[in-house]
């Protein structure tokens, strides 16, 4: 991860995100996403667990969930991933389940 003292990331500013949390020694990843008519409401976890959009910030705010950050839009809070050297686990390259 690239950090300068220019105020990035990277391409993205330090302060897109609200929270990183430091993961428990437990926590898990997301592996797949949750969509309903092409958004996001929930993540499947590594341990096999379906959570709510809503549950998965709480989650992550918690610690148990390793790899995201919680950042805010207009207000609205969402996960992001956190960037690192590959970008097969990036939300936006994950596998899909629709409901």
């Amino acid at each position: 991860m690239d950090l300068k003292n220019d105020g990035m990331i990277g391409n993205l500013p330090k302060n897109i995100n609200k929270e990183i949390p430091t993961p428990n020694i437990d926590a898990c990843r997301i592996c797949k996403l949750v969509k309903d008519s092409g958004d996001v409401i929930g993540y499947q976890l590594t341990n096999g667990k379906i959570v709510s959009k809503e549950d998965a910030i709480i989650m992550a705010e918690s610690s148990k969930i390793e790899g995201v950050a919680v950042a805010t839009n207009k207000g609205n809070e969402y996960l992001r991933s956190l960037p690192d050297e590959t970008e097969n686990n990036n939300l936006s390259n994950l596998p899909i389940i629709t409901q």
